[in-house]
């Protein structure tokens, strides 16, 4: 009966050009969330999550289920608990750390990254801009192999500018961990600060993100939610990534750990226009510059179209899962992370989800696309009401 839960009718989106009229998760709504979190839990594909949903600055919904892992006596998952974001760093620490430097006048997204990193300077790298870089269209492969990181963090470096690169910039997208890499290490050349300096300073005490940080201190160890196992001890509180792990936790691509709670207040300053509580973090024309889309066609296949904006996805094969049914394409934004978070959010419409698992616990074989699938679904319709129908004609 659980795996009915998964089952949604397919529909067909209407586009809408307004917002839709304000609405609270009513008590229906909440129970289906629920029954959709447990399912997944009880289908093993995850032992732990947290749900956190709203509109504007009102949170509408938040819950946590579950345990650390799938023994019933481990530590039950709470709102408080601390998970590895993953991917999710490329957008809440690195990205928005660009966009801070933009706005503070010290960088351009459309300067040569060569201008400021030396190891740029190479043939086919140097026109190589930094918003080619954010869009994942600079030629880089998805990522080096780790034995590239077995001699410490400049010697990576070195072989990641050296690679030869997968396509001429510009022309093309691959989704690369090496891209953020290289933006993790622009911001601490150009800011004098490392990455995680930086985005404490800049992003996460100014949103009073108060558990968020790379390298979480080992006081919260009874709130880290575990992944896998490294030389045969668990991982909790050391970032799952292991190219983000030798460069000691901190890097572009990966190493942020975080609450629901936390990534909520993020996604309620991407819809605030950069700012949230009073305090702005970013320009408004910073934000509407970040989450615009931008598509580029497969070279091999024209009708394919990969859509990002700066740090975020907008519409790629990795979109459907956590946009779900309900948030329409194009028009909203979001992101996920290897270890089994994510977040999506609907400018237009003040809303937002935040899923955070970890599905990689005990051993990397669960997938909750369809989990992220169902809870978006929920929360949006229940947020923004159901979907316009349109019935097919004879010739759809």
């Amino acid at each position: 009966m659980t795996r009915l839960l998964f089952l949604l009718p397919v529909l067909l989106l209407m586009t809408t050009t307004s917002a839709a009229p304000k609405r609270d998760i009513d008590a229906e709504s909440k129970s289906a969330i629920d029954r959709a979190a447990l399912a997944g839990i009880e289908l093993r594909m995850t032992p732990g999550v947290v749900v956190v949903a709203g509109r504007g600055e009102k949170i509408a919904f938040q819950n946590a289920y579950g345990h650390h892992t799938y023994d019933p006596d481990s530590p039950a998952i709470a709102l408080d608990t601390v998970f590895d974001l993953a991917s999710l760093s490329k957008t809440v620490g690195c990205a928005t750390s660009i966009m801070v430097l933009v706005d503070q006048g010290k960088i351009s997204v459309t300067d040569p990254v060569s201008k400021y990193l030396e190891g740029m300077r190479v043939a086919d790298k140097k026109e190589i801009t930094i918003e080619q870089l954010l869009l994942h269209r600079g030629g880089f492969i998805a990522d080096n192999p780790m034995k590239d990181f077995q001699n410490g963090r400049e010697a990576a470096l070195k072989k990641i500018y050296t690679t030869k690169l997968k396509y001429e910039p510009g022309t093309s997208f691959e989704y690369s961990d090496n891209s953020f890499i290289v933006l993790g290490e622009l911001v601490h050349q150009v800011s004098g600060q490392p990455l995680d300096e930086f985005a404490k300073k800049n992003i996460f005490e100014p949103l009073k993100m108060t558990s968020t940080t790379y390298n979480p201190p080992k006081e919260w160890k009874a709130r880290f939610a575990p992944t896998e196992k490294r030389d045969g001890q668990w991982i909790a509180g050391e970032v799952h990534d292991p190219r983000a792990h030798a460069f000691g936790g901190v890097a572009g691509h990966a190493g942020v750990f975080s609450t629901g709670a936390d990534v909520a207040r993020f996604c309620q300053m991407i819809i605030n226009k950069g700012q949230l509580d009073g305090v702005r973090v970013l320009k408004e024309s910073t934000v509407a510059e970040m989450i615009k889309s931008r598509c580029i066609a497969d070279p091999k296949d024209r009708a394919t179209q990969y859509c990002r904006g700066y740090g975020f996805d907008v519409d790629t094969k990795l979109s459907a899962g956590p946009r779900g049914e309900r948030f329409e394409k194009h028009k909203t934004i979001g992101h996920t992370g290897y270890t089994g978070t994510s977040f999506w959010i609907d400018p237009t419409n003040d809303a937002f989800v935040v899923l955070l698992t970890n599905r990689v616990h005990p051993d990397d074989d669960a997938e909750i696309k369809m989990l992220r699938k169902r809870i978006a679904t929920l929360v949006a319709e229940a947020l923004l009401g159901p979907k316009d129908v349109k019935e097919p004609g004879p010739t759809e």
